[in-house]
């Protein structure tokens, strides 16, 4: 019977360990806009909100899920980057922000989600989601869809261009729920973090409608917004030391308090929180014994970094349990389980990650069982 050996080790980080009910309580902050969310995108924590889930109109932020869709159909095969879009009437009688696409007019899918990520392109978003969905019903239908697979409970999709329509609805929630699958899509940071380029062989110049792509630090997008009816909003994310945030405000009085309220956020994220992603040490993973192998130990780390939402503000001790047995048997396969650590904050799980073999030990045939038995029998070993 194998005997498991637990090992209690305890570690004063800078930074504390944060779950969910370990969150300090969010400040009261004053913002213009009737709706707000702040975001960290890898673990998906929520680090202030007002009012998320008021069902709103979002303006041009409904490009996002566009944006989505395009990127999800570049990675799958369907479209790439040069294939050329034509345009339909329907695109050309656009109003609002637009790149003035002619009928018939044709650009490439990098321009046309250019078009769309810098100065959201109304016309733009029509003729790829007709270029995608073979139709802008049949586009709006898969944004629709995609919204419920990520659980946008609070959004209908009218169109997708988010031209006001009474029906045309979503939450500062289910902003941040798409804003967060976007940027799975690193290349879409290639368009949101323009700040100034041409179409039409630098005929037509680009400017982006997001002031903060130029004037707040590590910005990285992703979409602005705004009519008479919704107001002003904006999914701003940004990235300092290796922490994604973004700020979703809808209905904001002006474009100046839109901005200002999404800089309000992210400075509090970056100021109050910070992600870690290893909490182990190799030291702390010696070895591990395999019985009746052709090696005598087999080397361990961690399955997968285990990202942690920390709070700088609260300095305190991690408390980490490893378990790991004297010995596991032979065969043993790379990334075979052999253990586990959990960690705790104030005494409370918020998480477990797998100790893994990092490489593979063969079992000992009949010559080395032979020969171990011999030196056993030898040697006492």
């Amino acid at each position: 019977m194998k005997k498991l050996l637990s090992v209690f080790l305890s570690a004063l980080f800078t930074l504390s360990l944060l779950s969910v009910t370990a969150f300090a309580e969010a400040p009261q902050m004053e913002l213009s806009a009737k709706s707000a969310v702040l975001i960290e995108p890898t673990t998906g924590k929520i680090l202030f909100e007002q009012a998320s889930h008021d069902r709103l109109p979002p303006a041009s932020v409904t490009k996002i899920m566009t944006m989505l869709l395009v990127m999800e159909a570049l990675d799958n095969g369907q479209c790439k980057l040069d294939d050329m879009v034509r345009t339909s009437a329907l695109a050309a009688s656009m109003g609002g922000s637009q790149v003035f696409l002619e009928e018939n007019e044709e650009m490439s899918v990098n321009d046309m989600l250019k078009a769309v990520a810098v100065a959201s392109g109304n016309d733009a978003a029509v003729a790829l989601a007709e270029f995608i969905g073979g139709s802008h019903e049949n586009f709006v239908a898969k944004m629709n869809e995609r919204a419920k697979q990520l659980g946008m409970n609070d959004t209908t999709f009218i169109n997708c261009n988010g031209l006001d329509d009474p029906n045309h609805l979503t939450s500062a929630n289910d902003i941040a729920l798409m804003s967060c699958e976007l940027i799975k899509h690193p290349k879409i940071f290639d368009y949101t973090t323009i700040w100034m380029d041409s179409l039409r062989g630098g005929q037509f110049g680009l400017v982006n409608t997001n002031k903060m792509i130029r004037f707040y630090s590590g910005a990285t997008g992703l979409k602005t917004g705004s009519t008479s009816v919704a107001g002003f909003c904006v999914s701003a994310s940004a990235k300092r030391d290796d922490m994604n945030l973004i700020a979703v405000i809808m209905g904001a009085p002006s474009s100046k308090e839109r901005f200002a309220d999404a800089t309000k956020l992210l400075d509090y994220g970056f100021a109050n929180y910070a992600i870690s992603k290893s909490l182990v040490s190799e030291d702390e993973l010696p070895d591990v014994k395999v019985e009746k192998g052709a090696q005598s130990a087999v080397d361990i780390g961690m399955s997968q970094d285990f990202n942690m939402l920390l709070e700088k503000a609260k300095i305190s001790n991690i408390e980490k349990k490893i378990t790991l047995p004297e010995s596991v048997s032979a065969p043993v396969k790379e990334n075979d389980k052999v253990g586990e650590v959990e960690f705790f904050i104030d005494g409370e799980s918020i998480g477990k990650s797998d100790i893994v073999a990092k490489s593979a030990v063969k079992g000992l045939g009949p010559v080395g069982m032979f020969a171990k038995l011999s030196g056993y029998m030898l040697y006492g070993e």
